[in-house]
């Protein structure tokens, strides 16, 4: 689990990227994980992790950067704990980011770069967490979401500037950039390079013992590798699903209402004629007549455009009123003067002198009062009962704020509660992966994770306007060691398998051997007496590894790291086996200076570049502003979400 980790701080998704500063608040928020609170402000060792410039980072800030890390690698692995969390180094490089944070506010702030109240409002109201169920920003939402989670407002507005003000740093430093032509060539050259070789597969299971182990061997094998079989967090939701059927006196439309209606969309219900045209457009008067007198000669308006290298273009339906606003008042008079069928023009257009045939005309009567009533009582009502689910919406999640619990809800409502079976943190069922949680719960697993305890009640939007759900976490479940009694036959395979990758590894070293001295690998293999896969021969070149990003098999992979002639072996996942390369052809393809995709090559040249100068914009920041990080502090914060005091 800790290469797991390891691997994830280091890929292109990690915890933390340079320019992800305001994805990451905006999920904080969502999964209440920002807090200005200072529950661990006490720790021994101070109130402060770091200090960059005249700023600090606080042991709370680490402690929640920390959190939040650890929840997003939950996503994929539901048994990531915070043990192994920390093992992994990731404390560090989560405190780095922070730090890289603070470093790229402070040195904005000198620098005169700042990020205005207003503009600080428009990033907040873009925050899901802080949208009511119109999908809009509600301050009613946001102040509950405060109290409920202990948020401080400051530090909120803090973290928001902070991302744009790195994000004003930033983008600029990796703006235009570019390598030389000749850098191009040469990485295409790498890239279409092809490579010969032999893979050979030596499993575990092979190798493994056959019989079961010893009560002490397995006992001890369990003690070492706890972490391994950790049962991850799960948690049981509790919900009611409600949409406007629930309304009981939605009031219906009066006549009053009706007739006001109708007065305020007078122009739609009023008899109006529209018309569809086919235009062509020419650069001169004189060149707009010789086609229309082509058109008296009985040529069609497209052959006489498509003689000319031109084409027609179709307009419609249009208003005489839509006409004028598109082109002028001279053509919407033109066109509404000539019958279906006929051409009118020349007249001059803002592009030129047009010719427009009127292909149809599509006159609309109009309705009276009378005729539009039901049309218009439909309408009223649909948005009576859009505006009273809304408003019966922020009632309840108002009373929720106020402390009324989802079973108080579900009386009001007279629904019966329903309950989730024991759910990992990806929405899969506990121990069922093959099934999920209900569709309607799809959009809030995520938030029922991040609740810090059971029976904290919340409101979501499922359908916009429409649905709505009621939900809480009603058991939680601590991610945990399984006992040994309970998964014995688990920790017997495991057993086995590492004890048959042991096996395994020690053939793959006597295959090397054998191969120094001039035998074939498939010869060597065999020499093994085990019954094993017959080493398969492959070529491929970087491209063809490209292509796969990052998808394509370790040992492939392996065969671009080596030298020709040479054999390496190649641990599988999860003790599955040892594999032994062996690179036996480099074939260079020179590329040519016109190759059309060198400007592609030399894009991702560049891209590699900007990202380079973001790094190295960064340490120089660091460098300047001064930073200074207080050990103690950071090994108390590491205690602290270890468990210890």
């Amino acid at each position: 689990m800790l290469a797991l980790f390891r691997s994830f701080m280091k890929s292109k998704i990690g915890v933390f990227v340079a320019l992800g500063f305001l994805a990451l608040i905006a999920l904080a928020f969502a999964a209440a994980d920002v807090t200005g609170s200072h529950q661990f402000a006490g720790v021994a060792g101070g109130d402060r992790v770091a200090n960059v410039g005249s700023r600090r980072i606080s042991t709370s800030e680490l402690t929640q950067a920390a959190k939040n890390g650890l929840q997003q690698i939950q996503q994929d692995n539901p048994k990531a704990n915070m043990k192994d969390f920390i093992a992994a180094g990731a404390l560090t490089t989560v405190l780095d980011r922070l730090i890289d944070g603070a470093a790229l506010s402070v040195f904005g702030s000198n620098h005169g770069i700042a990020a205005s109240d207003r503009l600080i409002d428009s990033e907040m109201a873009k925050i899901p967490a802080f949208q009511g169920p119109d999908g809009k920003f509600s301050q009613t939402v946001y102040k509950n979401l405060l109290m409920q989670r202990g948020l401080n407002e400051a530090a909120i507005r803090q973290d928001v500037a902070d991302s744009l003000i790195a994000r004003q740093v930033l983008v600029p430093a990796a703006a235009g950039a570019r390598l030389p032509r000749e850098l191009a060539l040469r990485y295409a050259g790498l890239l279409t390079e092809k490579r010969t070789g032999t893979v050979a597969f030596l499993p575990s299971s092979a190798f493994a013992p056959k019989g079961p182990p010893a009560d002490a061997d397995l006992a001890a094998y369990y003690t070492a590798h706890r972490t391994e079989f950790t049962r991850p967090e799960r948690r049981t939701i509790r919900y009611i699903v409600f949409d406007d059927s629930v309304l009981k006196d939605i009031p219906a439309a009066s006549e009053a209402e009706v007739a006001q209606r109708y007065t305020t969309n007078k122009a739609l219900y009023s008899p109006s004629e529209s018309r569809k045209l086919t235009q062509l457009v020419l650069p001169t008067e004189a060149a707009a007549k010789a086609v229309l007198a082509e058109l008296a000669g009985g040529k069609s308006l497209e052959a006489a455009a498509a003689a000319k290298g031109l084409a027609t273009s179709a307009i419609g339906p249009a208003t005489r009123e839509g006409l004028v606003t598109q082109t002028n008042g001279d053509v919407a008079a033109a066109v509404f003067a000539a019958a279906q069928g006929k051409v009118a023009g020349p007249v001059k257009a803002p592009l030129g002198w047009a010719l427009l045939r009127v292909d149809a005309v599509i006159r609309n009567p109009g309705k009276t009062l009378e005729q539009a009533s039901g049309e218009i009582v439909t309408a009223l009502v649909a948005e009576k009962r859009r505006a009273a689910i809304g408003d019966f919406a922020a009632r309840i999640e108002e009373a929720l704020g106020n402390g009324s619990s989802l079973g108080d809800v579900a009386k009001q409502l007279a629904l019966t509660p329903q309950e989730t079976p024991p759910l990992v943190a990806d929405g899969r069922v506990y121990q069922d992966p093959a099934k999920t949680a209900p569709p309607v719960l799809a959009r809030v697993v995520q938030t029922a994770f991040a609740m810090e305890r059971e029976g904290q009640p919340q409101l979501a939007e499922i359908v916009a306007g429409k649905q709505f759900v009621v939900f809480d976490v009603s058991r939680i479940t601590a991610s945990a060691v399984a006992p040994l009694a309970e998964i014995r036959g688990d920790v017997t395979i495991n057993y086995n398998a590492e004890k048959g990758a042991a096996a395994a590894r020690a053939a793959a070293a006597k295959v090397q051997v054998a191969m120094k001295q001039g035998t074939s690998l498939a010869a060597a293999v065999a020499s093994l007496g085990v019954p094993l896969p017959v080493p398969e021969q492959r070529e491929l070149s970087r491209k063809d590894i490209a292509d796969k990003q990052g998808r394509i098999p370790p040992p492939l992979a392996l065969m671009f790291a080596m030298a020709q002639g040479t054999v390496k072996a190649l641990g599988a996942e999860r003790n599955a086996g040892w594999f032994v390369v062996s690179l036996e052809k480099i074939t260079p393809n020179p590329i040519r200076a016109d190759d059309p995709q060198i400007g592609e090559w030399g894009k991702q040249l560049a891209d590699l570049a900007a990202r380079e100068y973001q790094f190295q914009l960064r340490t120089a920041i660091r460098a300047e502003v001064g930073i200074k990080k207080h050990q103690t502090a950071i090994d108390a914060v590491s205690r602290q979400l270890n468990g210890g005091s």
